[in-house]
């Protein structure tokens, strides 16, 4: 009778309840040990022996019965410790640590190459999506140019809750906490750093160079205003905050940011806590995946799934899951966000008077920035008007130079907000 595979499970919050109650159904695995912060904890666990509950996660990471160390407890420390320790031990890794890839993937990456184990990570990107797996194999024939994504579900609900309600952010935000969909210190989601992480990581293997978390422009939403989703819907777009990879060639364009998504485009209907990618490549054009991004059981689902894949290969070979390991060794060259080429919505609060629309225009063509439309849309209580531009291709750096000018301008009052736009 062929023995179980013993796995050792790191954290047991929402994710890794959903991971024991996931695994609890295969017979040819054992959960041994699981660490947690505090053992006295009541568990929304059925039937969990109290005898597997540890609070000293070394015993795990140092077992030698154990062959799969899952890793659920996020963040870098004690993860980073305690990963490194298990793969020195030769013992494979599954991990939904999306900051821990991000920062630092090169490292344990190299560190798993001179052991012979495996790291897998699907569940740290998109929750319960399939991308990580599907990119490497099943796409792995393509040039894959661009990946943009909607890649955290907290800003993705806020952002429609907006639109649907016509509700402002901080109201909508304490709803999100309220229901559970925001933390408590929600930054991590509403700046844009979770997203951050997880486009570091799709864009690493994407386009096989390593992506420096540092290096990434990132932007969130908390300045975002009901009139600037008001005027995207009558221009025909939606706003999303959007985690973007593009290679062209030569360097890699890597940031997140809101952006006024055309309702033509698939990812405008992306709502709620929903996430998705699109990925554009030769000769697959252009295809999307789309699910649950977090939750206990979208999230299991893929952590459970990259168990299976590693169960599945011990004692089949010495070199489990080949086309699964990192072989990526160069740094990308990441563009500048200064350099990049957008299309950009510029919302402008100036005095209501004549000629106002045309010096703006007028500062716009001699920064090298075409217009597509310039529009008033109508008197503020203080006798202002808010004047709505929306351009074409233009460098960014352009734009800043122009957005200078404007505010130097004595009929100016202020820029509302100024948003790059995807098509």
């Amino acid at each position: 009778m062929q023995s179980k595979v013993k796995i050792g499970l790191l954290g047991l919050g929402t994710v890794g309840s959903g991971v024991v109650k996931t695994l609890a159904g295969y017979k040819n695995i054992e959960i041994k040990k699981i660490a947690v912060k505090n053992i006295n904890k009541v568990r929304n666990i059925a039937d969990l022996p109290a005898d597997i509950i540890t609070d000293q996660p070394e015993i795990i990471v140092n077992d030698p019965e154990i062959n799969i160390v899952i890793e659920v407890i996020g963040g870098i420390t004690p993860a980073f410790d305690l990963i490194k320790t298990a793969i020195q031990n030769k013992k494979h890794i599954v991990t939904a640590n999306k900051e821990l890839i991000a920062k630092h993937g090169s490292e344990l990456f190299e560190l798993a190459k001179e052991n012979n184990i495996v790291i897998l990570y699907e569940a740290a990107v998109a929750g319960g999506i399939p991308i990580i797996m599907p990119v490497k194999t099943s796409l792995a024939a393509n040039k894959i140019t661009k990946v943009a994504g909607i890649l955290n579900g907290t800003t993705n609900y806020i952002l429609t809750k907006m639109e649907d309600l016509g509700a402002d952010f901080n109201s909508v935000l304490k709803e999100a906490q309220d229901l559970g969909y925001a933390e408590a210190d929600p930054s991590g989601d509403v700046e844009g750093y979770d997203a951050a992480y997880k486009i570091a990581i799709l864009a690493s293997i994407a386009f096989n160079e390593r992506i420096a978390v540092s290096k990434i422009y990132r932007e969130g939403i908390d300045k975002i205003t009901i009139s600037d989703i008001k005027y995207a819907n009558e221009l025909g777009y939606t706003i999303k905050l959007i985690a973007l990879a593009q290679f062209n060639g030569q360097e890699t364009d890597v940031r997140v940011h809101p952006m006024l998504v055309s309702k033509s485009h698939p990812l405008a209907h992306i709502n709620g806590v929903m996430n998705a990618v699109a990925i554009e490549g030769f000769p697959v054009g252009q295809v999307m995946f789309s699910g649950l991004g977090a939750g206990e059981f979208p999230t299991a689902s893929s952590v459970a799934g990259d168990v299976l894949a590693i169960v599945d290969e011990l004692n089949k070979t010495d070199y489990p899951l080949p086309m699964m390991r990192c072989k990526h060794k160069s740094d990308a060259i990441q563009q500048n966000i200064e350099n990049t080429q957008n299309k950009y919505y510029i919302s402008v609060n100036s005095a209501n008077q004549p000629g106002v629309i045309g010096e703006l225009g007028t500062i716009c063509g001699k920064n090298n920035i075409n217009l597509a439309s310039i529009i008033q849309k109508g008197k503020l209580d203080d006798d202002s008007a808010v004047i709505v531009l929306l351009t074409e291709l233009a460098y960014e750096k352009d734009i800043n130079t122009a957005i200078l000018e404007i505010k130097q301008k004595s009929t100016t009052k202020n820029i509302i907000n100024v948003i790059r736009v995807m098509d």
